[in-house]
């Protein structure tokens, strides 16, 4: 039973970020009904803004303190906000109107741009840095369950961003915009709301996710790098597919249910080298049975 319990505890932890990234995914998704593969992009550039930005960080707060972790985190995600605000209104909007195939591969260009980018010797090069350390690292013990810090920084931060997010999509005029303009953009254009301006505010939000994903993730990973992104941005990917592709809490349940099959697994001799395909064999498994996902509900498209 410990060991369960330690697992399940490692599971929620892993599934936490990819339940952050994966709202990312779903949001605009919801809102422009394509996937933005460069999201998982924007999640190493969060990783890499919050390590370059530590060391000048630590000359005005204390280093390893929570004042200039959540400062690091706040700037890093601002940048990425930009950065996907950006994106959206070079990239896409130009497309808005053109097949949702040709935004597809528009995207998929996007997120190859920035990594091969990332990868010239003029920007981040291709070796691997050792992430700063943000927060004092401590292991817990209750009885024979031993707790890392950072798993206890990743649940409460997912748990604040997610509450949060709810809040704002439900609670607020924006929040109340957006699910307008998921539902039909057209109509709402008509009743007076500025497309553009929700659209780019969901990118924004979604790249700000994001970049706190990314943070989160180089806490617990050894080191980053500019292809640090892909396998977690794949992970959350089928997290949102598995939960319900545009739907928030969807995102954030298909995030823990991978994050806790994918570490059960890993811990199951035999089946340690098997997480990819069983990530995978999830994602076909429920398309194939469930397309709508665990918490979506199916459609009829009207032609």
């Amino acid at each position: 039973m410990e060991l369960f319990f330690q697992q399940l505890i490692n599971g929620l932890a892993l599934g936490a970020i990819y339940a952050l990234i994966a709202l990312g995914y779903t949001m605009v998704y919801g809102v422009l009904r394509f996937i933005n593969f460069a999201h998982s992009d924007v999640l190493m550039l969060g990783a890499f803004a919050a390590y370059f930005l530590a060391p000048g960080i630590a000359k005005v707060l204390p280093p390893h303190s929570f004042a200039s972790a959540l400062l690091i985190t706040i700037l890093a995600a601002a940048i990425c906000a930009i950065i996907g605000i950006l994106i959206e209104r070079l990239a896409y909007r130009p497309l808005r109107n053109r097949p949702k195939l040709t935004v597809l591969i528009t995207a998929i260009g996007v997120s190859l741009f920035i990594e091969f980018t990332c990868q010239h010797k003029a920007v981040f090069r291709s070796e691997t840095r050792r992430f700063p350390e943000l927060l004092p690292i401590n292991d817990y013990h209750f009885g024979g369950l031993v707790v890392n810090s950072n798993d206890i920084v990743v649940l409460v931060t997912t748990i604040i961003l997610l509450a949060a997010m709810w809040f704002i999509v439900q609670h607020t005029k924006t929040g109340t915009a957006m699910r307008a303009v998921a539902f039909n953009m057209q109509a709402a254009s008509l009743m007076g709301i500025d497309v553009n301006r929700i659209v780019s505010f969901t990118f924004g939000l979604g790249s700000a996710l994001a970049a706190i994903a990314g943070i989160l993730y180089a806490m617990k990973a050894p080191g980053i790098d500019p292809l640090m992104g892909i396998q977690p941005g794949l992970r959350a990917f089928i997290a949102a597919v598995l939960g319900g592709i545009g739907n928030l809490p969807g995102a954030a349940l298909g995030g823990i249910v991978l994050g806790v099959v994918e570490t059960f697994a890993g811990g199951i001799p035999g089946l340690s080298n098997y997480r990819d395909g069983i990530a995978f064999a999830m994602l076909i498994g429920i398309l194939i049975f469930r397309p709508a996902g665990l918490l979506g509900k199916a459609t009829v498209e009207k032609v």
